[in-house]
């Protein structure tokens, strides 16, 4: 696929539109209104998109399955110039941690060449599988969940009770939590983000769980597909249906329960970027914090094709971006009237 030669400001962009997001959606931080706090973030990382130079389609966005008004399915985003991209979005992994005030509320972004990510369309879970770089040409969705905690405790040097396996805490994964229990390896179980969980045994210095298992939502997979890669992890999903209609509509798409997708069926290509700021404080990323006349914003941006991690620590002026526009909601007292 083709180099995005023409725009190599194209990461510090996408941290951008991600702190966007964080500060806008973190005003509601704490106030228990979810809805708010996507409407915030959604709104806020919609503006900064469409003052990046690039011909953008977002390819995972919100609406489908959450119904929000925003950066849906299909929209193009983006001045129209440049180069030609998919994008993927999560304006905030986590909008429940974030409303009630928890840890771990991320805005993740990822952009690829047009027409190489995976757009689930009416698949919206799956069960999946990711590790590290040590461990990433060992793990096999197929095997049992003892192999593939075993395979990568060994490939890590690690002792089967010092392994940590994290999930989100589902009612569907408790068969898979109650096996890797059985086994006695370490189980961290995450009430949402599951990027989040990701991203936390794949990132260098980061590094607090060894394997994620478990099934979570398909959009979350196709972004943490592009942070794995370009983190030289591994991912591996299978399809998760809730129903009937959903086997029947993944039927139709060529897609069974024994269908499996690798990292490079989620994104074909080796040129790919992602972004991801702090919502709320994490073992990752300081979230958004407000300081009077000034905001301070943590984040982070990676490339596949080089192999960069970068870590941001920016101060933002309040005055200068309550005169930057109406669409983005910094203003302290913007929930008094909502």
């Amino acid at each position: 696929m083709a180099l995005f030669a023409q725009d190599k400001n194209l990461a510090i962009e996408l941290v951008r539109s991600a702190e966007a997001a964080v500060m806008a959606s973190g005003r509601w931080f704490g106030l228990g209104n979810k809805n708010e706090v996507d409407r915030a973030a959604v709104e806020a990382m919609r503006y900064v998109l469409h003052g990046v130079h690039m011909k953008g389609v977002i390819v995972i966005g919100e609406g489908e399955k959450d119904e929000a008004p925003m950066l849906f399915n299909g929209e193009e985003v983006g001045t129209g110039e440049g180069p030609e991209v998919d994008i993927a979005v999560d304006p905030i992994d986590g909008t429940r941690l974030m409303a009630q005030g928890q840890d771990g509320a991320l805005s993740v972004i990822a952009a690829a060449p047009r027409n190489t990510m995976f757009s689930p369309q009416d698949l919206f879970y799956l069960n999946k599988i990711v590790t590290g770089p040590e461990a990433a040409n060992y793990i096999d969705i197929q095997a049992p969940i003892e192999f593939n905690v075993r395979i990568v405790a060994k490939a890590k040097g690690k002792a089967i009770h010092d392994t940590t396996v994290v999930m989100l805490d589902r009612p569907r994964n408790e068969t898979i939590r109650d096996k890797v229990r059985a086994m006695g390896a370490r189980i961290r179980l995450i009430g949402d983000g599951d990027v989040y969980g990701a991203l936390m045994t794949c990132l260098t210095g980061h590094e607090t769980a060894d394997l994620l298992l478990g099934i979570g939502g398909s959009p979350e997979a196709v972004i943490t597909a592009c942070a794995v890669k370009c983190l030289g992890g591994n991912m591996q999903c299978q399809p998760y249906f809730r129903n009937d209609q959903d086997e029947e509509k993944a039927k139709a798409r060529g897609l069974t329960r024994e269908t499996v997708l690798t990292l490079d069926d989620l994104v074909k290509s080796d040129n790919v970027f992602f972004a991801a700021a702090g919502g709320s404080d994490g073992d990752l990323l300081r979230g958004v914090h407000y300081h009077g006349t000034h905001i301070e914003t943590s984040s982070m941006c990676m490339r596949s094709k080089t192999g960069t991690i970068r870590y941001i620590s920016a101060i933002h002026s309040q005055k200068k971006l309550e005169e930057m526009g109406d669409n983005i909601e910094y203003d302290p007292n913007a929930n008094e009237d909502k």
